[in-house]
């Protein structure tokens, strides 16, 4: 008789979704701080925000997969034991950060932020601000979180420059490569950054970068804190010249009381990119194809490191 596959996740929620997806799998709840509760785990779901080096205790562990509840995966290889797969949760956070994105571009465009000081103040502050429609947004990135950015712009009537590594076409849609940036960023009245972080990216948007976009250019940064420069971010904020609207920053968490806190042209959400009430689905339907795929002895989807 084959033995029931062993998952692990992190809490009672995800274990009693599994079971009852497939009553015969062997789900046992483990966050990875501590020991493992087994010698032998086939799929291991750590928690969405335990810190990266408790991948560490999976040390010793016979496991055919550990499946991330995130899609950045930076920092993570140094704390994997060897001969390890590692996948990340690609489908699970594109459209929450896409709306999120969204969010940030029209609460600073439209002055949202004001608007709520001054009802705070008990007064009716009346002004015209600059639309969505009809800017020219660059998307710095152009993976999955990108093209869901892409997918919701395309309805508010902009012109759209996409940026990658690499330049490319895919069918009518022209992707610049990075090294086009220093022309096309003097186009863009809003910059959206959802790239990843690697030694390429670390910083990419710095004191350089800045100085090409024109006065009062948004930059909304939903991919990783580190790809921007915030003593950059800082010096251009508190001369008012640039706008900027972050859901990620360097460090993180920001420190209490932080200058870029008190900048009125300055928005700052707490890494709040993939936290809705979409995520807990998708995670669930992804380990579900995991699972299937390691039952079946087929490759797992979205791996990203091997060690």
């Amino acid at each position: 008789m084959t033995s029931p596959l062993v998952v692990s996740v992190p809490d009672t929620y995800l274990a009693d979704a599994l079971r009852s997806l497939d009553p015969t799998l062997d789900v046992v709840v483990w966050d990875l701080e501590g020991p493992p509760p087994r010698d032998h785990i086939d799929v291991v779901v750590p928690d969405y925000l335990a810190p990266k080096s408790r991948l560490a205790n999976t040390a010793g562990l016979a496991t055919r997969l550990i499946q991330s509840q995130s899609i950045g995966y930076d920092g993570v290889a140094s704390h994997l034991p060897a001969g390890v797969v590692y996948a990340n949760a690609t489908s699970v956070h594109e459209a929450s950060t896409a709306e999120l994105a969204l969010a940030l571009i029209l609460a600073s465009q439209r002055g949202l932020p004001g608007f709520v000081r001054a009802a705070d103040q008990g007064r009716w502050s009346f002004e015209f601000r600059p639309s969505l429609a009809d800017r020219t947004v660059l998307l710095l990135g152009y993976g999955g979180v990108g093209r869901a950015i892409e997918d919701r712009l395309i309805a508010f009537e902009v012109d759209l420059i996409r940026v990658a590594r690499h330049a490319r076409r895919i069918g009518d849609v022209e992707v610049h490569a990075w090294g086009e940036l220093a022309t096309l960023l003097p186009r863009a009245d809003i910059v959206v950054v959802t790239l990843p972080l690697s030694p390429e990216t670390t910083h990419l948007v710095d004191a350089v970068f800045l100085s090409r976009l024109d006065d009062h250019c948004l930059v909304v940064n939903v991919g990783r804190g580190p790809v921007v420069d915030t003593d950059a971010v800082l010096a251009e904020a508190t001369s008012g010249r640039l706008r900027f609207a972050l859901d990620v920053v360097d460090p993180e968490p920001l420190p209490e009381h932080h200058p870029l806190f008190a900048l009125e042209n300055v928005l700052i959400s707490p890494h709040v990119g993939g936290a809705t009430s979409a995520m807990a689905p998708r995670v669930i339907s992804l380990i579900a194809e995991q699972v299937a795929r390691v039952q079946r002895g087929e490759e797992p989807i979205n791996v990203v490191l091997r060690t």
